[in-house]
């Protein structure tokens, strides 16, 4: 039989040209010579370059030596670096003459910049050639047990961190740049308006207790039901994306100077309810009468005036039911890369699932969803609030006031919190025991209702980086907001 032409046209020997990765000798070549004529050059480029983003291991080498050089107060050289790169073939030129011919070709210090940027990116399209090799050589040789979703999600993981931080491997790092974070973090504060370390919550009781939302903490609100553990996180995570305000850096990023972005994950609401409940903190118009539509004119222009004021808030709503720990970490990285993030509120954890390995209890599944949760407010170095609920045995006590023993389900919400915080308000148990008017008990109960009445409170019963106590707010349930306590109204301390 015959083989057509049309195909033994196509049997011809195939040269395939090898691909290099991306990279530009010349431009690595250029940034060494500018540094070794005037060490000035490194700072151009020294907050962002490191040396593994050098192709040639030999620049790798040559630019770690001449950091710590200059690091040290000496001066990086032709002359000075010989002596700690020893002795190499350079393509026919020994160590000494190839340092001396960066150094007579170099560019000027003006260009040094740009010359790092262009060494940073081409390092940034190697490592992605890496995810996106592993990402296919994964998809072939994938093991049984190891789904699509779970190799979706460890992808975008390593495209996260590199589009953040340009690394995608972990490892020690040295106890000097441990240290120059925290002075910086110091330095923040001091500089900060209110003095604090953290983000301020908009309630100034609470900043002086926790001196702010702390980056990387992950943070408990729990709480029974009817008890305003939704009000206290929208009112905070509120409070934080009004205040934003935002910094343009050098390499043309915003950089948050105040307040912060807001990704909140309601899990139970939907978004036009929790923007009904803002709305009616904000205007002081009953969520109710807005639900019902039973406003004044008056009222409405308030709901009008707030909703347009609100407008440009940097307030991201995710309202998807029923998500995973491992959905909920990859969109909140999406949202931080796309928008960026300051604060992360789960509503609440209980409606979170695992990875749903058979045979795991529901015990094992917290266990997992607090693990993930802390591990994802050290990644995206913000605060998580997640919101909890508390077991029944509450109820049973005569001073309901909840101990960290109440949360339910694991233990592993106590240990991987840095900070547990119980919102508790006696007037919701008073109030349900109103006995028959004109009684002597209803008399005994109106006094007690008036003292109670508008309060609640916040108890700090862990925090790792502070004291514990307790914090009085003031609550008006009609429009769900939590405030400063009046100075008058405060119980005196009986410290």
């Amino acid at each position: 039989m015959a083989i057509p032409s049309t195909l033994t046209a196509n049997l011809e020997p195939v040269q395939q040209e090898y691909r290099v990765a991306p990279h530009n000798i010349d431009a690595e070549q250029a940034l060494l010579g500018a540094i070794l004529v005037n060490n000035d050059a490194f700072y151009r480029v020294s907050d962002f370059l490191l040396p593994e983003h050098f192709m040639e291991e030999v620049h790798r080498r040559i630019y770690e030596v001449s950091i710590t050089l200059i690091k040290a107060g000496k001066l990086a050289s032709p002359i000075t670096l010989k002596t700690y790169l020893g002795d190499a073939d350079l393509g026919g030129l020994t160590v000494g003459q190839y340092l001396a011919r960066l150094a007579a070709e170099a560019t000027t210090v003006i260009n040094s910049e740009h010359y790092g940027r262009t060494i940073y990116d081409l390092a940034l399209r190697r490592r992605l050639i890496t995810i996106g090799e592993d990402l296919v050589n994964g998809a072939y040789e994938a093991p049984v047990e190891t789904s699509p979703r779970e190799q979706i999600e460890a992808t975008e993981r390593r495209l996260y961190e590199l589009a953040e931080t340009g690394k995608y491997d972990g490892g020690f790092q040295k106890f000097s740049d441990a240290l120059t974070a925290a002075v910086d973090m110091a330095a923040k504060a001091y500089q900060r308006e209110g003095r604090l370390s953290g983000i301020a919550t908009g309630l100034s009781d609470l900043d002086a207790k926790m001196g702010g939302l702390q980056a990387s903490d992950l943070i408990i609100l729990a709480g029974r039901p009817g008890m305003g553990k939704t009000s206290l996180a929208t009112n905070i995570a509120f409070n934080i994306a009004k205040a934003y305000v935002g910094e343009k850096q050098p390499d043309g990023s915003i950089a948050t100077k105040n307040g912060g972005i807001v990704g909140f994950f309601s899990l139970e609401m939907s978004a036009e309810q929790l923007a009904t409940r803002i709305i009616a903190e904000q205007s002081g118009v009953a969520s109710y009468k807005i639900r019902r539509g039973d406003i004044r004119p008056e009222e409405f222009y308030k709901i009008t005036d707030a909703a347009r004021d609100m407008q440009t808030i940097p307030f991201y709503i995710d309202q998807t039911g029923g998500i995973s720990i491992a959905q909920l970490a990859a969109r909140a990285r999406r949202l931080k890369r796309q928008r960026g993030l300051d604060l992360l509120v789960v509503d609440y954890l209980q409606l979170l699932s695992g990875s749903s390995k058979k045979g795991d209890n529901r015990v094992q599944e917290m266990t997992e969803i607090t693990t993930g949760m802390k591990a994802l407010a050290k990644e995206l170095a913000v605060p998580i609030i997640a919101l909890s609920q508390l077991s029944r045995q509450v109820e049973a006590r005569d001073d309901k006031r909840p101990q960290l023993s109440d949360l339910r389900e694991s233990g592993s919400i106590e240990q991987d919190a840095d900070v547990v915080m119980f919102v508790f308000r006696e007037e919701y148990y008073v109030k349900n025991k109103k006995p028959r008017e004109g009684t002597e008990e209803f008399f005994t109960w109106e006094a007690e209702m008036n003292r109670v009445y508008g309060k609640a409170e916040v108890i700090l019963g862990k925090q790792r980086h502070g004291p514990t106590g307790t914090v009085e707010l003031q609550f008006d349930a009609e429009i769900t907001r939590f405030s400063n306590l009046a100075q008058g109204d405060r119980l005196p301390d009986t410290h």
